[in-house]
């Protein structure tokens, strides 16, 4: 087997901080992963193409090396994407981006130029590989995890490339995401999202009690949870009761325009002592003051901001709209 230096947790180098890839190529550790362990652990880049011997690859004798597979009856098409592929890996410079995709990461670094020779036997082996500058890395230049939730379909369509090594279709997407950037759309889309919210609550806070009911009523249907009773009838004490019909969870649900504390506090009571509701939802959207309720996982305080998501979420911006004609 091989072996490289390993490190734990190296500092980045100058070089990988200022990011400036001369290339990027994502990379198989094996069929099916099956070198990836060992490789990211050593911080190594291993490749096979045993059918190729090292010395012709490292002295650039492509040619010959042509002729070999052509003799052994390798189709043409067959070894012209191999050598391809072992030249890439044999003549790019250090300053080539190295990707690959493992344990639910994208994993990326820099190599040493110089390619060493395996002398494992077998072709389920790597018959060469390349040391990596200060190991694989799976976190951005800020620290942030590279999972593979976190990144574009179109980037990890990459990990299903047939072959060994190929470029990258996204690399600017990528070396940005390395660097811990965020897309410039990404950016005005979330300060768009901020003015809506602040828009959506505004509106809000201006809406009559009745108008504020149908629209928790309307929250709640969009989120698939089932109205149990009228708003405001059927019970003494509760506004809506809810059913979500895939956790059989009942929803003791409030509505207010405006409340203290003290009539929180009232109603969180009244929930406790009716003993018969999984869960507890205040929802006000001009209170009297701070509002707060106990850290406990099935009590839901909805104002402002809160109440703002849940429209947008619901789909119910332009219902909201409508209602300040």
């Amino acid at each position: 087997m091989y072996s490289a230096p390993v490190s734990a947790s190296p500092p980045l180098s100058p070089q990988i901080e200022a990011f400036s890839p001369s290339a990027v190529r994502y990379i198989k550790l094996g069929q099916g992963g099956a070198w990836a362990a060992e490789a990211l652990a050593n911080g190594t880049i291993p490749v096979g193409f045993g059918e190729i011997p090292h010395h012709l690859a490292a002295t650039s004798a492509w040619d010959e090396a042509r002729n070999l597979l052509l003799t052994q009856q390798y189709r043409p098409s067959t070894v012209t994407n191999w050598l391809r592929e072992l030249r890439d890996f044999y003549e790019l410079d250090r300053n080539c981006l190295w990707c690959t995709v493992a344990d639910g990461h994208l994993y990326w670094a820099f190599a040493h130029p110089e390619v060493f020779a395996n002398d494992s036997d077998g072709l389920d082996h790597p018959q060469r590989y390349r040391t990596t500058v200060d190991g694989w890395h799976r976190h951005d230049l800020a620290g942030a995890a590279l999972t593979t939730r976190s990144l574009s379909s179109a980037l990890l369509r990459t990990a299903s490339y047939r072959m060994t090594i190929c470029t990258v279709a996204h690399q600017d997407y990528l070396i940005r995401r390395i660097r811990g950037e965020l897309d410039p759309l990404h950016v005005r889309a979330n300060v768009m999202r901020a003015e809506q919210l602040a828009l959506t609550a505004e509106i809000v806070r201006q809406l009559d009690w009745r108008d504020f009911e149908v629209m928790i009523d309307l929250v709640f249907a969009r989120g698939g949870w089932q109205r149990r009773s009228a708003v405001g009838d059927g019970e003494v004490d509760v506004d809506l009761l809810v059913t979500s019909p895939t956790t059989k969870e009942v929803g003791w649900v409030q509505v207010k325009s405006t409340a203290t504390q003290a009539t929180l506090d009232e109603y969180l009571e009244r929930f406790e002592r009716d003993g018969s509701c999984d869960r507890f939802f205040f929802a006000c959207h001009t209170p009297k003051g701070p509002l707060t309720l106990p850290p406990r996982k099935n009590l839901h305080l909805w104002t402002d901001t809160h109440l703002a998501e849940a429209v947008m979420d619901a789909g119910l911006f332009a219902w909201l709209i409508d209602q300040t004609r």
